[in-house]
């Protein structure tokens, strides 16, 4: 309000009392100028009371003012700061301190970069050396890391300005959380990704579908050839079959011929040399000796020539039955590895034909060899039964387990004498399974059906 007013308002509030000159005055031109001084005093008094006033309602309005700025400027959507030229922290709003993780008060000359994740640091750097450099307003895109180590991407505008305490330089900086807008950008390269792995996808599906008709129109060759294998599966089982069979027919020609030839022969050497004994000579006493020796050493040639025979194949077996040949198996078997050997069958296991027999004969055997060579056993049960129509043949040590899948496997090459076990009760349509757990050792079964009018 201009002055003139200010004492025009001034004199009308003033009472009409005072306007009038003093009574008892002692003159008329002293009363006249006292009574001005007084006005002027008065009408003084009251611009000053009005112009109190008049500043008490302008800081009022100052203080709403200032509170709404600071309302706007603390409680703002986004992060201000003022950083300096070295991009240190000059001054930052509430919004700014909780984007950041920490209180405002501890932001104070705290360089912004530390709260730069190290790869957005090169592009923040660069953002603010152009803001500096009086460019236009900058934008920048960097990965922030909060307080308690949290990230978030956010968008940081910058621009440049004076500082209005001095020369300094300022860049008044607007920082904005842009991760859900990041985030909205990779689902869209996801979204896009995926649109294009659908297409890529729907050639594949024409492919394969293209591929498929081609497959239709090969099943028929297919079934063929798959046919065709299960005939030569076929063929190659039987073939098996037949190689054991012919390899047990050899072993008994090689049996026989054992037994009739060297046998024989090695009998009569011994005869020879027993006669020789018994002729007078010089230096009979020598004589004696060498022929000891030499009876000695056929004798020994004998018992080796025989073992060798019983183990291709006894004559017993076709001789004397089954039976009493596994009883002189066992207790040989026994003699030469001290393992104990229990032994129970059934009175028609003699009637068994010759096939039967045999096959029971070789599995038991073959068991046999493989408890002494492998299992450390020191007990062994063989107990052959029948059940109604079956013959069932069950071997049981107390030795160590092994890997029964992997043993019957023919691709590894070795365990042929599982193998061979298990094709002998298959060739007569039987069945052989093994059981071995450790501390409870190795159960083996054979089960083959019982032909009693099968040809011998």
């Amino acid at each position: 309000m201009k002055k003139p007013d200010l004492r025009r308002r001034a004199e009308a509030s003033l009472p009409r009392r005072s306007r009038k000159h003093p009574a008892g005055a002692d003159s008329p031109k002293s009363a006249a100028d006292t009574q001005r001084l007084l006005h002027e005093l008065q009408v003084h008094q009251v611009e000053l009371e009005m112009q109190n006033e008049e500043l008490q309602e302008s800081r009022d309005r100052s203080d709403v003012l200032l509170e709404k700025y600071t309302e706007l400027y603390d409680f703002a959507p986004v992060g201000y700061f003022s950083l300096d030229d070295t991009g240190h922290i000059l001054e930052a709003n509430l919004t700014g301190a909780a984007l950041l993780g920490t209180e405002r008060s501890r932001l104070n000359r705290r360089p912004f970069r530390g709260f730069v994740a190290p790869p957005s640091r090169p592009d923040f750097l660069d953002f603010l050396a152009k803001v500096f450099a009086g460019a236009a307003k900058q934008v920048c895109e960097a990965k922030l890391r909060k307080q308690d180590g949290t990230h978030f991407w956010a968008g940081l505008h910058g621009g440049f300005r004076a500082s209005p305490d001095g020369p300094r330089e300022i860049c008044w900086m607007v920082v904005s959380d842009i991760t859900a807008l990041k985030e909205a950008e990779a689902a869209q390269r996801l979204l896009e990704s995926v649109t294009a792995s659908n297409a890529k996808l729907k050639q594949e599906v024409a492919r394969r579908k293209t591929i498929t008709e081609s497959l239709r129109k090969s099943e028929a060759q297919q079934r063929e050839l798959l046919e065709e294998s299960s005939r030569m599966q076929a063929h190659l089982r039987a073939m098996s079959h037949r190689l054991i069979h012919a390899r047990e027919e050899e072993r008994k020609r090689i049996s026989r011929d054992l037994h009739d030839d060297i046998s024989q022969t090695l009998v009569g050497i011994n005869v020879q040399l027993e006669a020789l004994m018994r002729e007078p000579a010089i230096n009979l006493r020598t004589l004696r000796q060498k022929i000891s020796r030499t009876q000695r050493v056929v004798e020994k040639s004998v018992a080796i020539v025989h073992r060798f025979a019983v183990e291709l194949r006894p004559t017993s077996l076709d001789d004397l039955g089954l039976i009493v040949t596994l009883q002189a198996f066992l207790n040989d078997f026994m003699k030469r590895t001290g393992i104990r050997t229990h032994f129970t069958t059934f009175a028609a296991a003699d009637k068994l034909n010759n096939r039967q027999r045999t096959m029971l004969y070789r599995i038991i055997q073959t068991a046999l060899d493989n408890v002494a060579k492998h299992a450390e056993a020191s007990r062994v049960t063989v107990s052959l039964c029948q059940r109604a129509n079956t013959i069932q043949l069950e071997i049981a040590d107390n030795g160590k387990a092994f890997d029964v899948a992997g043993a019957l496997r023919v691709k590894s090459g070795k365990h042929l004498g599982l193998i061979d076990m298990r094709e002998r009760a298959e060739m007569l349509g039987g069945t052989f399974t093994i059981e071995s757990k450790p501390g409870k050792g190795t159960t083996l079964q054979a089960r083959i059906p019982l032909h009693r009018r099968q040809r011998t």
